[in-house]
């Protein structure tokens, strides 16, 4: 995977275009936002699946958001529902 800092250096979009060919590329922008440029061959949908979920892994935050959210218990009552919206009190 490539990386391309914007607050450092400028690139056209072609340029950017080109670094991304064949391979990821990272871009960072100078507001501090990162993106990912990918090319994107339409005859190869399993593939783009399989590395969209191994960028995914690489993800700290949603990887924590995951974990957190593994460890709620996987089902609820109507009364507990109620009580964590504070929806209790409209009945």
């Amino acid at each position: 995977m490539k990386t391309i800092d914007l607050s450092t250096k400028s690139a056209s979009i072609e340029e950017i275009f080109a670094l991304a060919h064949n391979d990821y590329l990272l871009v960072h922008t100078p507001t501090g936002k990162t993106f990912i440029v990918a090319e994107v061959d339409e005859n190869d949908e399993e593939e783009d699946f399989g590395v969209e979920v191994a960028l995914t892994r690489q993800n700290k935050a949603i990887m924590a958001l995951l974990k957190e959210r593994s460890l709620e218990p996987g089902k609820y009552t109507l009364d507990q529902v109620r009580e964590q919206l504070d929806l209790a009190s409209l009945e």
